[in-house]
């Protein structure tokens, strides 16, 4: 099997070409850093499978994928995505395979195992579907601050605001919880009614005898609580990661 891994990131690359090393051993593996060298590779290679994200600059995944649409034969894809939003609802429900970041082995394992070609219908499902933001932006005295999205650990609802919290500094952001979760999705977890917190960056999940279930963070002091209603479905979503 030939497998082309596309991603503008060069750590995301190597993430999957190490987990590949233990899924497919046998492959013959390569890499391209945007949507053009992949095309290039496609047709000069001919790989069976593409590991292709979706959010690079310039040609994206998903005008990769329509240039491969007009192939006799296209491989097979595999979409990749740091963001669990509305597009991915679209392509599961069209059975196409996708792996959330960081990707991890079993993921990737059972995504190969079910990956298909991506057809038309597919691909204007995922086109319809809002793109979710890549920063959170917060407007005060100081001016604009940016804190990119997957920087952030959690959210949480704090009166007319929404505080964002990452390593080093926090921003009060205009957005609502409810919008948040609708944008971003399972990668961001409802842990209280008014905090999510980011299932990439979650370390552990603790109990205090007298303050109760609280989660820990990566790269964060501050703990959120979580509440007897979310514990059971937190659980479950972390042991099906």
């Amino acid at each position: 099997m030939k497998i082309l891994v596309v991603d503008d990131e060069p750590l995301a690359r190597e993430r999957l070409l190490r987990l590949l090393e233990t899924v497919a051993p046998e492959a013959d593996v390569a890499e391209a850093g945007n949507g053009s060298q992949a095309l290039e590779q496609v047709a000069s290679e001919q790989p069976d499978l593409l590991l292709l994200d979706i959010r690079m600059p310039g040609m994206d995944g998903i005008a990769v994928a329509e240039e491969l649409q007009k192939l006799d034969q296209p491989p097979a894809v595999i979409f990749c995505t740091a963001y669990d939003h509305y597009a991915l609802e679209a392509l599961d429900k069209q059975a196409v395979a996708y792996l959330l970041k960081p990707v991890r082995e079993e993921k990737l394992r059972d995504a190969m195992e079910r990956a298909g070609r991506v057809n038309r219908v597919q691909l204007a499902s995922l086109q319809e579907q809002p793109a979710a933001r890549s920063h959170v932006v917060a407007e005060g005295p100081r001016g604009v601050e940016m804190a990119a999205v997957a920087e952030v650990r959690c959210f949480i609802a704090e009166q007319k605001y929404v505080r964002a919290l990452y390593p080093g500094g926090s921003l009060l952001i205009p957005d609502t919880l409810k919008e948040l979760e609708q944008e971003f999705g399972t990668a961001f977890l409802r842990v209280h009614r008014n905090t999510l917190v980011a299932a990439a960056h979650i370390v552990g999940l603790r109990r205090d005898k007298e303050e109760g279930w609280f989660v820990e963070l990566d790269g964060l002091e501050e703990k959120p609580g979580i509440s007897r209603r979310h514990l059971a479905e937190l659980k479950e979503q972390l042991r099906q990661r």
